[in-house]
């Protein structure tokens, strides 16, 4: 099993915001590391074989944040 690599641009306009996209990555099995970043408006994501693309953006989208892009592995996916 290899892992993915996901990226996730974010409208995030406060800490609180970075913070609540941290909490819900925090809480899915799979997630062997992640980077919120409020400067960039971005979240790095390098997750497990078992954890894919859209039970990511499902949850990050729980949170009321707008995704405006998505990557899984280098290749832009759709929001």
């Amino acid at each position: 099993m290899t892992d993915h690599e996901y990226r996730f641009d974010i409208t995030m306009t406060c800490g609180g915001c970075s913070g609540a996209v941290g909490r819900v990555l925090k809480k899915l099995d799979g997630i062997k590391s992640y980077d919120v970043s409020l400067d960039t408006q971005s979240v790095n994501i390098v997750a497990a074989d078992s954890l894919d693309y859209q039970t990511i953006l499902e949850k990050i989208k729980k949170t009321g944040k707008k995704v405006n892009k998505g990557e899984a592995n280098g290749k832009v996916m759709d929001v």
